[in-house]
């Protein structure tokens, strides 16, 4: 039973991983980053949860783009409470996959946000 349990609780997190990431493709390059409750409100996601089943699908969307070696989707997702830069478990992911050097706030968070901001305009505006 459990097993069947988890198994659907993946399956809803990989729907919703392919929905958060088909919305962000889907905005302008140019676009400012969205924040976490923005984007749960555009993929009408309903509490409870809401935002941790958000987080659970883009950290989801950031193993993917670290495999296929693309700049973090996620990047485009940001905490109202942090000044333009996403949420610690943001980095702390990015750190454990190999792409950022741990800082998760101040200039180093700030230097390692912009640079997948500017390597996603790229990739998004040549499509």
């Amino acid at each position: 039973m459990s097993v069947r349990v988890e198994s659907t609780v993946a399956e809803g997190t990989a729907e919703l991983a392919r929905r958060a990431r088909a919305e962000l493709l889907a905005l302008p390059a140019d676009a400012a980053p969205l924040t976490y409750q923005a984007l749960a409100q555009r993929l009408q996601l309903r509490p409870p949860h809401s935002i941790h089943r958000l987080v659970q699908a883009l950290e989801l969307c950031m193993h993917e783009d670290a495999a296929a070696g693309r700049p973090f989707i996620a990047a485009r997702v940001i905490s109202r409470a942090r000044g333009g830069l996403p949420a610690p478990g943001f980095f702390a992911l990015a750190t454990a996959l190999g792409r950022h050097g741990g800082a998760e706030t101040g200039p180093g968070a700030e230097a390692f946000h912009q640079t997948q901001l500017r390597a996603l305009h790229g990739n998004l505006a040549s499509d």
